[in-house]
């Protein structure tokens, strides 16, 4: 299931569902108003997708898993949507193809916002007949939770966009200014080993790869105090990290050889830049490090003679704290950008800034069981070849992540805002 039965209740709050709704669908309209009309069709890449797709698909996901089903008296918007803008439900039919996302001239942006408008209508009048209905709850908060999944896909879709453009555009202007001061010494803080429990209770909200909770045995290790930063990776890239076989994976140094990778992407040649959601900026070299593969950020550990964390490690450590830091805002002012650690003798930057890069392979969880039917693609049939990133990012709305929340990329993918913290035996 894509959230716990036993949830339902949960996932009312002082903040009424209709209000989440309202909240959570209007902010990718704002996300979306910096753009150009120009900018909500193009596709930079197979992996990103148009930023009016995204706004589409999260509307079909709404209107084929709640509207269809659930609300007698609806009216489709467009049949042909179906086709178009499911992702990748093979349980319910054909789909347009992935990396041709961005042929999609019509429909049009504006006809795509009258889609969104059309399906919130009856959205709302759905839950205003069904608010008790615990079905119903949990279908429009995994849609929500989905949202904004989409929300943060939207941001870095763009930024690849446009990185792509020799003029180098802005999505927005403004960016907090460089800390300005040097990186803090890293610092590593140790945990017992022990036999503890990772994963959700399925009390609250979850997707179902986050359950069911289970024990894990996990020996004595010290986690960083922190990010590893731009200045730290800079050493390893001007220590001729790139050029080093002994540093990389297998399969990591055939992807650096056949890539031509030599740095991180959007840093410049000159290395005291990177191309960011404000344009491009000075390198800041308290900053963390972003948009690293896995295969990276395993090289840096390899150089630096530590490690990656397990997923284990990291959410046992962060169990412990505040799901707090550097997220996206509900009335973002500033483009998204990761920013470095304040000084104080514990874990910094566990929620927010960047995902975190695990050692851990995207696996089932013991007793990982998918639901049945559509949403069972949601998550189970991606469990091969991945690897589990955690923490969230500042492109992450800030009431969308929590410690058992497990992300999920390739290991040559690296346009996310994905980092590393350092781990190492104890």
């Amino acid at each position: 299931m894509a959230i716990a039965e036993t949830a339902a209740a949960a996932c009312r709050s002082a903040e009424s569902l209709a209000d989440r709704f309202s909240r959570v669908r209007s902010l990718s309209i704002a996300l979306c108003q910096p753009l150009q009309t120009e900018d909500y069709v193009v596709q930079s890449m197979p992996d990103a997708s148009p930023a009016k797709w995204h706004l589409a698909h999260t509307t079909w996901f709404f209107e084929t898993f709640l509207l269809k089903p659930h609300s007698r008296h609806y009216r489709v918007f467009d049949e042909r949507f179906d086709y178009l803008f499911n992702s990748y439900y093979q349980t319910l039919g054909p789909m347009h193809q992935r990396p041709r996302r961005g042929l999609l001239t019509r429909p049009t942006v504006a006809e795509v916002k009258r889609y969104r408008a059309h399906v919130d209508d009856h959205l709302r009048e759905l839950l205003l007949r069904e608010a008790d209905n615990d079905r119903i709850v949990e279908l429009v908060t995994l849609g929500l939770n989905h949202e904004q999944q989409h929300q943060e896909l939207l941001l870095t879709d763009i930024k690849h966009l446009l990185s792509s453009n020799p003029l180098l555009p802005a999505y927005l202007p403004s960016m907090r200014r460089m800390s300005n001061v040097p990186p803090a010494a890293v610092h590593f803080i140790g945990f017992e080993g022990q036999i503890g429990e990772i994963g959700a209770s399925g009390k609250h909200f979850c997707f179902d790869n986050e359950m069911p909770r289970h024990r894990v045995l996990t020996e004595n290790y010290a986690l960083a105090d922190r990010l590893v930063t731009n200045a730290e990776y800079l050493e390893f890239v001007q220590d001729g990290g790139y050029r080093r076989p002994d540093c990389w994976l297998s399969d990591g140094w055939s992807t650096v050889n056949a890539e031509g990778w030599a740095r991180p992407l959007y840093w410049t040649e000159s290395l005291d830049t990177e191309f960011t959601l404000a344009g491009l900026q000075s390198l800041d070299p308290a900053a963390p490090v972003c948009h690293l593969s896995y295969y990276e950020a395993d090289a840096f550990t390899r150089w630096s003679g530590a490690r990656l964390p397990t997923e284990a490690e990291w959410e046992l450590a962060a169990s412990r704290c505040d799901v707090a830091g550097n997220l996206l805002t509900n009335a973002p002012t500033a483009a998204p950008h990761p920013r470095a650690a304040s000084g104080g003798d514990r874990l910094h930057q566990l929620f927010g800034d960047v995902w975190e890069w695990t050692a851990s392979p995207y696996v089932a969880y013991p007793g990982y069981r998918p639901a049945a039917g559509a949403l069972g693609e949601y998550n189970g049939k991606f469990m091969c070849n991945q690897f589990v990133l955690r923490g969230g990012s500042c492109a992450t709305p800030a009431d969308h992540v929590r410690a058992t929340y497990r992300n999920f990329f390739y290991p040559q993918a690296r346009w996310q805002f994905m980092g590393l913290r350092l781990a190492r035996d104890a």
